[in-house]
């Protein structure tokens, strides 16, 4: 057993910013000295101070042999993992390292079509082949749950060669499928299981929460520190166990896809925030599910808002367990859309969400959230039901329906050939029927509805369109304002 207390990297990074010395290595502000006023006033000098690079005392993220291997070693303990990599690109580079792990070019990956753009990076930068399953879909709500081990057992029996199998656990949403039913049948390929469990990272450190992905038999599972937990901005994990993945290549990827000069400030904060999950991780968790509890009570008792619940019944096996702490409301009940909920929220009612839909906001109520927030979050919504309700919203438009038609199978060329095929822009209404050539998407919650070597289909134009009527914005594409696309030649 390691001792938990112990914050390695952190230390090392307090005394090399506290240590005396003329400074002639980068980076070019020099332990603040050469910081602009206006930055300096912002955030103070003492942060500039452990703006380090690698030095002697500091290891190398590449190749760890001191505080960064120690700091990581604690950090593998505390997740229930045998190795764990800390990443400064955020999740994303984690996801990509996954693939590139796993998968050469011409390899099948199974995944659903709910992905994280990062993991459409990932195929064109390893020239897998996706193999997409639909999600378990809600069309009264309109929101894209977890794949099925059903799913999972079809698409396996048909494509026995595949390389591996990427779940997301949890969705944006906060539900979790039955991963260890799909990592049971995944394992009978002996293939690994790789989770995007960007949003979970919380998930072993209470009893409430839902099963983390490593317990549930995951090889590998990527996590946003920095999302649900007390690390800086882009500050993530890898976790690998078993002997399904090859760790040589793991470190390779990672090497392809990180800055070759790493914040401290970043790695330092990931030290940190383990040592407080380790340490105080269940009495933290605890709080922030009272918290949450609350503001679901509360919100669900307000005339015409409605929460994302657990189905009744025990769930489905795209739906077996909701992360607590991640609140859904459902809006359209008032008249509004939830873009226009969000606008009003965010100006006028001092509430900002995580992100909106065409129905529904969706809140992150994390250990950094007070009293005092969600107070401010229920008075919001109570406001917002008074003031601002209209007549009943009727929303005919719902992405899943609409990909469902185009899903078997508009994949015509691999994303990576697509990628980097001679391509012309056209007007988007020439664009039907042709193959897509840049990754298209509603942001957030980042997940491509269009991506490189699909066929551009007149369901999806639609949808696009009517996202961005409704105040939604269209990410990802080098036109956001959609008036064109990007198309193979």
């Amino acid at each position: 057993m390691l001792n938990q207390n112990q914050t390695p990297l952190l230390d090392a990074l307090k005394a090399n910013a506290a240590r005396p010395h003329a400074p002639f290595y980068t980076p070019g502000h020099k332990l603040g000295e050469g910081i602009s006023q206006p930055l300096a006033d912002l955030l103070g000098k003492a942060v500039f101070r452990a703006d380090l690079t690698e030095l002697a005392d500091l290891d190398n993220l590449f190749a760890p042999q001191g505080v960064i291997q120690e700091a990581q070693q604690l950090a593998a303990e505390a997740y229930g993992a045998l190795q764990t990599w800390f990443l400064v690109n955020g999740s994303t580079c984690g996801i990509e390292a996954a693939i590139l792990a796993t998968c050469g070019t011409g390899n099948k990956i199974i995944l659903p079509r709910n992905v994280h753009s990062s993991a459409i990076a990932g195929l064109i930068l390893s020239g897998a082949i996706p193999i997409f399953l639909n999600p378990e879909y809600d069309p009264v709500l309109d929101i894209a749950h977890s794949i099925t081990p059903n799913t999972v057992q079809s698409a396996l029996q048909q494509h026995p060669d595949a390389k591996a199998v990427l779940v997301v656990y949890p969705t944006y949403y906060g539900v979790c499928g039955d991963l260890s039913a799909i990592a049971n049948i995944t394992h009978q390929y002996n293939i690994p299981l790789l989770v995007d469990e960007a949003h979970g990272a919380h998930f072993a450190f209470h009893p409430e929460l839902p099963t983390p992905a490593l317990a549930a038999g995951a090889d590998l599972t990527v996590q946003s520190i920095h999302k649900v937990l007390g690390a800086m901005t882009q500050a993530s994990m890898l976790h690998v166990q078993g002997n399904r993945i090859d760790c040589d290549r793991i470190s390779k990827a990672l090497q392809l896809l990180q800055s070759t000069s790493p914040s401290y400030l970043l790695l330092a904060s990931l030290d940190a925030a383990r040592q407080q999950m380790a340490l105080h991780g269940k009495m933290l968790m605890s709080c922030t599910l009272q918290i949450a509890e609350e503001a679901r009570t509360r919100i669900s008792q307000i005339s015409g808002l409605s929460v994302l619940e657990m189905p009744r019944l025990g769930g489905s096996p795209g739906f077996l367990a909701l992360d607590k702490t991640r609140l859904t409301v459902t809006v359209s009940g008032l008249g509004l859309t939830g873009f226009e909920a969000d606008e009003i929220l965010d100006e006028k009612l001092g509430v900002t969400a995580e992100f909106a839909s065409l129905q529904h906001l969706t809140f992150i109520i994390s250990l950094g959230n007070t009293p005092a927030d969600i107070e401010q979050l229920v008075q919001g919504f109570t406001s917002l039901a008074k003031e601002y309700r209209r007549s009943n919203l009727t929303v005919k438009n719902q992405v899943w329906q609409n990909l469902d038609r185009t899903l078997d199978y508009a994949l015509q060329l691999s994303p990576r050939e697509a990628f980097f095929a001679v391509s012309e822009i056209l007007p988007l209404t020439q664009t039907n029927k042709r193959i897509c050539a840049e990754i298209v998407c509603p942001y957030p919650p980042g997940i491509p509805v269009l991506m490189p070597g699909e066929v551009i289909t007149k369901s999806v134009l639609e949808y696009l369109q009517q996202i961005q009527a409704m105040g939604g914005f269209i990410s990802g594409c080098n036109d956001i304002s959609l008036k064109t696309l990007k198309v193979v030649k």
